[in-house]
C-alpha cells in the first residue's frame, strides 16, 4: 500500500472530473501517490483491485451509485473517506483552507505526512564548506545599520522541507549590516533546532538567535520562531511567549507568525516563503499584501519541494520570484532603493 517512493498509496473516486482532478493536485502536494482515480464505473470494471491505503470518494449523488459501497467494503478492508467537500476554485483562501481539512483527514488515518529535515541532512549542511558572501560591502546608498539597533523593517523567512539549505544560501548572499531584521519560520522536529542554530549561525554577518521574552528584533538578527508555542510581537515592538501551541498541524505555524507579526509592523512586514510542503502561508498573504508589505517566493527548480511557495505564487501576491541567490539580490536591491528614494525626499524637503 506503500508507492515507489515509500509514500502512502492513496485511491480518488468521484463522478466529477474537476474533483478527481483538484483532490489529485492535493494529495500530491502532500507527497502522496495516487495509484487509482477515476468513476465509480470504472472502479467497478477495473481489472482486480487498486492497492490503496486509504481511499477517497465524493459523489454529487451517492444514490446514483449503490453499487459502488457493495464493491469498497467487498474487495478492501482499508480506510474509506466519504461525502469529502467538493474543492472551491484554486487560488483563495477558501481553496487552501479546503486543501488545510483535507490534510487533517488524512493525517488522521495515515499519520504525519508532511516530510521535514532530517538531523542527518543538518548535518551534511553543516558539514559543507563555508561559501564566501557575494558582496562584502553595502552599496553605497545603504547606510548601514547601527550596531544593536531595532530594526524597523521585518522579513519573515517561511520555509519546511528543503528550507534550511536554501535560507542559508539566501543568508551567505547577503552583505553584512542591512538595516532590516529577520524573523524564521521553519517547520521542523524541535529536536533538531540546535543543529538549525549550528548550521545557520557559521554565516558570519546574520546570526541565528532563539525568540527570547521581552527581546526586540534587531538589524541583523535572525530570530528562530521555537516549534512549540506561539509567539507575537507585542504592543512595544517585544517578542512575547503565549501558552497556545501554534494553530495548524505543523509548528511553527508560517500563517500565524505572519499575521502577529504584521499585527504590529504592518506594511513594515514582509515575507520570503522558500522551500516546503503544503500551503502554509498562503492564507495570511492576501492580508499582508492588503497591508501594503512585499510578498516573494523561491522558484520551483530550485527547492527541495515546491509546493509551498507554489501555493503563495497561486494567490496572486507574490511579485518576485528567484533562486535563494537571487531574491537576496533583489532584497539588496529594494533597499537600496527605498535608501535613495528617502535620501531625495529628505533632500526636497531641506
Amino acid at each position: 500500500m506503500a508507492g515507489h517512493s515509500g509514500r502512502p498509496r492513496v485511491g480518488i473516486v468521484s463522478d466529477v472530473v474537476l474533483q478527481r482532478h483538484r483532490l489529485q493536485e492535493a494529495t500530491a502536494k502532500f507527497g502522496l501517490e495516487v495509484c487509482f482515480s477515476g468513476d465509480p464505473e470504472r472502479l467497478l470494471g477495473y481489472p482486480g483491485f487498486p492497492d490503496a491505503a486509504l481511499w477517497l470518494v465524493t459523489l454529487a449523488d451517492e444514490a446514483d451509485h449503490p453499487a459502488l459501497f457493495d464493491h469498497l467494503l467487498e474487495n478492501t478492508d482499508t480506510p474509506v473517506l466519504f461525502g469529502l467537500d467538493q474543492a472551491p476554485k484554486p487560488g483563495g483562501t477558501d481553496y487552501f483552507r479546503w486543501e488545510r481539512r483535507l490534510l487533517g483527514k488524512l493525517e488522521q488515518q495515515l499519520g504525519h505526512l508532511e516530510e521535514l529535515d532530517s538531523e542527518s541532512s543538518l548535518e551534511a549542511l553543516e558539514a559543507q564548506p563555508p561559501s564566501e558572501p557575494v558582496s562584502a560591502t553595502l552599496p553605497h546608498w545603504i547606510p548601514p545599520a547601527a550596531p544593536n539597533s531595532v530594526a524597523e523593517e521585518i522579513w519573515i523567512l517561511g520555509a519546511s522541507l528543503g528550507g534550511p539549505a536554501a535560507v542559508k544560501t539566501f543568508l551567505d548572499n547577503l552583505p553584512p549590516a542591512l538595516p532590516v531584521g529577520f524573523i524564521y519560520a521553519q517547520h521542523i522536529d524541535g529536536n533538531f533546532t540546535d543543529a538549525l542554530t549550528r548550521v545557520l549561525g557559521r554565516h558570519a554577518h546574520y546570526q541565528l538567535k532563539t525568540a527570547e521574552e521581552g527581546k526586540r528584533v534587531h538589524n541583523g538578527d535572525v530570530v528562530l520562531m521555537p516549534v512549540e508555542h506561539e509567539w507575537k510581537i507585542d504592543k512595544t515592538g517585544e517578542l512575547s511567549k503565549l501558552n497556545s501551541a501554534w494553530p495548524g498541524p505543523y509548528g511553527p505555524s508560517i500563517d500565524q507568525v505572519l499575521l502577529n507579526v504584521a499585527d504590529h509592523f504592518g506594511p513594515r512586514c514582509h515575507a520570503i516563503l522558500f522551500s516546503g510542503m503544503g500551503n502554509d502561508g498562503a492564507i495570511a498573504a492576501p492580508l499582508l499584501k492588503a497591508y501594503g508589505s512585499k510578498i516573494w517566493v523561491q522558484e520551483s527548480n530550485s527547492c527541495g519541494n515546491s509546493s509551498m511557495p507554489d501555493s503563495v505564487a497561486a494567490t496572486g501576491c507574490s511579485t518576485f520570484c528567484g533562486t535563494p541567490e537571487e531574491l537576496a539580490r533583489e532584497l539588496v536591491k529594494t533597499i537600496e532603493e527605498a535608501c535613495l528614494l528617502k535620501g531625495r525626499q529628505k533632500r526636497d524637503s531641506a
